[in-house]
């Protein structure tokens, strides 16, 4: 199997989780460090699966890399290559697939349960799970679904979680890539942003940590769901 290429777009919000994930069932990976100026491939050259992180950016903002990481999502697409996004990624794909990415409502950041929206669509990914899961979230902008695209989760604070579409791949809002080490890093590094918002949908960072004991597991639980439908497309 060709490795499923990994785009990270920020140092600090690396693939966590996924990779963890993937070597467990042995399969392979290679990381394209946008943030370090790794070039975005002009064609798949056989990639057999596409992941996308997370990152402070916007969709929108006139970055160079930007256009050529939406047209590698398009083509992706185009050939049945699945497409996983977290957060930055998941507003990757929807923008390169026909939707637009805009403010939310709100800020959303900390633990904050998911929703299911349809149960039907949501089967493949998540089973038979509850209708609210925790999720870890950090985010000020949402995506709009892109054409053909069937939302399975929602929040609280943002109305659109998660979609899939071609029941091979999946945008998600929220993040469930993280690990201890990875909370504990955007904790430090997000101190000044948080004491800076009034959203009420915005954690401390003490808050954070301390309930990060009870939900990891239930975190890792809803990733191994995604992850493991997910996989099920990858090309050989």
């Amino acid at each position: 199997m060709h490795p499923v290429l990994i785009f990270r777009h920020s140092p600090t919000e690396g693939p966590g989780y996924f990779t963890t994930f993937l070597d467990r069932h042995g399969i392979p990976w290679r990381l394209v460090r946008l943030d370090a100026g790794d070039a975005v491939p002009d064609t798949l050259n056989g990639a057999s699966g596409l992941c996308l992180m997370g990152g402070s950016m916007s969709v929108n903002d006139d970055l160079p890399w930007i256009p050529p990481m939406l047209a590698l999502i398009r083509q992706a697409v185009a050939a049945d290559v699945p497409v996983i996004g977290h957060c930055l990624g998941g507003q990757l794909m929807a923008k390169a697939l026909g939707g637009s990415v805009s403010a939310n409502p709100v800020k959303e950041i900390g633990w904050g349960d998911v929703r299911v929206t349809d149960a039907a669509a949501a089967r493949p990914w998540l089973g038979d799970s509850p209708n609210a899961m925790p999720a870890f979230h950090w985010h000020g902008e949402t995506f709009t679904l892109p054409p053909g695209a069937t939302r399975i989760l929602d929040s609280a604070w943002c109305a659109n979680q998660a979609y899939v579409l071609h029941d091979r791949h999946i945008g998600m809002q929220c993040h469930v890539e993280m690990t201890p080490d990875l909370i504990a890093s955007w904790c430090d590094n997000g101190t000044a942003e948080i004491a800076a918002s009034d959203s009420p949908g915005v954690q401390s960072p003490g808050t954070i940590r301390a309930e990060m004991a009870e939900r990891i597991t239930p975190l890792r639980q809803l990733a191994d769901k995604i992850y493991s439908r997910w996989i099920q497309g990858l090309r050989q």
